[in-house]
């Protein structure tokens, strides 16, 4: 290997990992943010397919995609991963969950503001009981989310994915 090749190897693979990182949280948060806009409709028996709410599903998992990555790149959650996983893991939740209901008041106002109300008005119109009732959804997601993520962590990541992937990469039980 040429010494001029390394850095394009090295920023070659951590593009290829930032892309794997991205597609599986996506993956993950979309499944459950479409799975959710269903059963929305379904509650308010609206039976025909609204593909905005579909849409709107699958922007926000990349958006909160992008929110997990840059709270994960800014070492935010790493106060307790010497606890146990549990701890951990429910506290990432808790956190990165704070972080997506601050977005989404911010994305609130935003579209308020987009539609002639001044920040007051942008302000007072929103649902908090809405956005509690979506901020709790998404902690419950995110409880498992973070927890495979932890696991990730500490087992490595060939490991992890060796286990949940491959035939035989499993340990055999102790046969006693």
């Amino acid at each position: 290997m040429n010494a001029e090749d390394s850095p394009k190897t090295s920023l070659k693979q951590k593009a290829a990992h930032e892309f794997w990182e991205i597609a599986i949280v996506f993956s993950y948060l979309a499944f459950f943010f479409c799975a959710l806009a269903t059963y929305s409709m379904l509650l308010l028996d609206k039976f025909h397919i609204s593909y905005f709410n579909y849409g709107a599903a699958l922007l926000n998992a990349f958006v909160i995609t992008k929110v997990i990555l840059i709270g994960e790149a800014a070492h935010l959650g790493k106060k307790l991963e010497a606890k146990p996983l549990v701890y951990s893991a429910v506290y990432k939740a808790a956190l990165f969950g704070l972080l997506a209901f601050a977005f989404h008041i911010l994305e609130e106002v935003i579209k308020r503001l987009v539609h002639g109300k001044d920040i007051a008005g942008a302000f007072h119109e929103i649902r908090l009981d809405d956005l509690f009732a979506r901020s709790v959804i998404i902690f419950c997601t995110f409880i498992p989310l973070f927890a495979f993520r932890e696991m990730g962590r500490v087992l490595g990541q060939d490991r992890f994915r060796a286990l949940f992937f491959r035939t035989g990469a499993a340990p055999n039980p102790d046969p006693r």
